[in-house]
């Protein structure tokens, strides 16, 4: 990008109030079909006019090709998970594995209860394993399928789940973000967790008490016999609790901080085992529907992994819930997730990023005004540049010389960007951890957004405890405390 032409702020802004109006425009118009080819088009045709933009005002070709690569070499790891949970979701269906999690589940969750039950446990699974794509792909999958079945809400469900989700990937020691967070600012880990206690400890709290008032006043229209259902899954699958052990597999894995996508590659093909173990009647049939005799067995595997496999068992309710699309089914996402890399790369190498979010430092004339001007930018780069981890470095590096010019420890940072990075992304449908968790849940990102709210609790929370002044922790506090420990 040349130094020597300046990019006014109304040029920066343009590809993204495109961006934005024409992804308004495609919900009104397609609704959840949006995310079936008319978004993606909307974030490749933001991008040309981004670089359109950016080659009148200095950048070249070269640079803005290098940014979009660079961008989606980011998301390469964010897809190959998302193919390996579309392998995994099959094969925990097909094996058994997701019936038996609903229909022991059913023993001891109801609708009164049930939200507040689901975010605590995810909560629980993301804090040991330090994942929230791993908590929404295991523990998250079974949960859907009990709550569809008690007559709630997918979007309710979903909303919970990820609150949990994301208030455990937020603390745990384990989380890539919580330790991105830390790592980019300087602040010791410990310390970032123990200080974004302040404002994560009281979103979730909220977040759970309005789980229990709608658990207890919300109408759950259409739930049915729990009797009948697990009925329905007795009369279809073997179930055992052995089957437990490929979901306790792979959270041990992640406990044990072996990366992700080959915990959930090995649960994947466990599940494709313990199928052959336990439902060889079911695989049969899968294969059956595309090949008789020797075959069908490899078949309904295979199929299994990675095409559309549906298992009827009579009950309309579980019909609708048993059925997935492997990794195939995953492809749309894919698509989406590198056109709005493209989109991302494009604004950030050129320029367009930055020029934005240096306007809203120079307006940050106190601790408050700074605080809500990177939780701004980090919300701002999760919609623009569509990653999760973009929105933690970028505004972590932009900012770090304001907050020590304003006598601001690093955990005041680092915590801002954790209650307005991290959390946000999910709420986005086109950024990766949107798609991602709309894939693997069912439910379309704008239908569980309005339910996550953990998720946008947290930046309220950080802003308006940084306004209030409350537990802000200054550069000479931190001096005085180290020449006292060294006395």
């Amino acid at each position: 990008m040349s130094e020597e032409k300046s990019i006014p702020i109304y040029i920066a802004l343009i590809p993204v109030v495109i961006l934005i109006s024409l992804l308004s425009m495609n919900v009104v118009i397609y609704g959840d079909d949006a995310l079936f080819g008319s978004n993606q088009i909307v974030l490749i045709f933001s991008a040309a006019i981004a670089a359109a933009l950016a080659l009148k005002f200095g950048s070249s070709w070269h640079d803005l090709q290098e940014g979009i690569v660079s961008s989606i070499r980011i998301a390469i790891p964010a897809i190959l998970i998302l193919l390996m949970v579309g392998a995994l979701a099959g094969s925990w269906l097909l094996s058994g594995v997701v019936p038996t999690m609903i229909y022991y589940g059913l023993f001891i969750l109801s609708p009164g209860i049930f939200l507040f039950a689901a975010a605590i446990i995810s909560a629980l699974v993301s804090v040991a394993t330090g994942s929230s794509w791993t908590t929404s792909a295991t523990i998250g999958i079974a949960l859907m399928g009990i709550g569809q079945t008690l007559g709630i809400n997918p979007g309710f469900i979903a909303g919970a789940i990820l609150s949990g989700a994301y208030f455990g990937d937020k603390l745990s020691p384990l989380s890539d973000t919580t330790n991105l967070a830390s790592g980019v600012v300087g602040t010791d880990l410990f310390t970032h967790i123990r200080y974004m206690t302040i404002t994560t400890v009281p979103s979730i709290s909220i977040a759970l008490v309005i789980y229990l008032l709608i658990g207890f006043f919300y109408p759950h229209e259409g739930a049915v016999s729990t009797l009948e259902i697990r009925s329905a899954l007795s009369n279809t699958f073997n179930i055992s609790p052995v089957l437990l052990l490929v979901p306790a597999v792979v959270i041990f894995m992640i406990v044990r901080k072996i990366n992700a996508l080959p915990a959930i590659f090995l649960g994947a093909i466990l599940g494709g085992i313990f199928a052959l173990i336990f439902q060889m009647p079911l695989v049969r049939e899968i294969g059956s529907a595309y090949a008789g005799g020797e075959n069908a067995i490899y078949i309904g595997i295979t199929q299994t992994f990675f095409g559309d496999i549906a298992i009827v068992t009579g009950n309309p309710t579980l019909d609708g819930l048993l059925s997935s699309g492997g990794m195939g089914g995953m492809l749309i996402n894919v698509w989406l997730i590198i056109s709005a890399m493209v989109f991302g790369g494009i604004m950030e190498s050129s320029g367009f990023l930055k020029r934005i979010t240096t306007t809203l430092i120079a307006k940050a004339t106190t601790p408050g005004k700074l605080v809500a001007a990177t939780a701004g930018t980090c919300i701002f780069t999760n919609v623009s540049a569509s990653d999760q981890y973009l929105s933690i470095v970028v505004p972590g590096r932009m900012y770090a010389d304001a907050f020590e010019e304003r006598d601001l420890a690093p955990q005041n940072l680092s915590r801002t960007l954790e209650d307005a990075g991290t959390v946000t992304s999910v709420l986005i449908p086109w950024n990766t951890c949107g798609a991602y968790h709309a894939s693997v849940l069912g439910v379309a990102t704008l239908s569980y957004a309005p339910f996550t709210f953990f998720c946008f609790i947290s930046p309220i929370m950080t802003v308006f405890v940084a306004w209030m002044g409350w537990k802000l922790v200054f550069l000479k506090d931190e001096d005085a405390v180290t020449d006292a420990e060294a006395a």
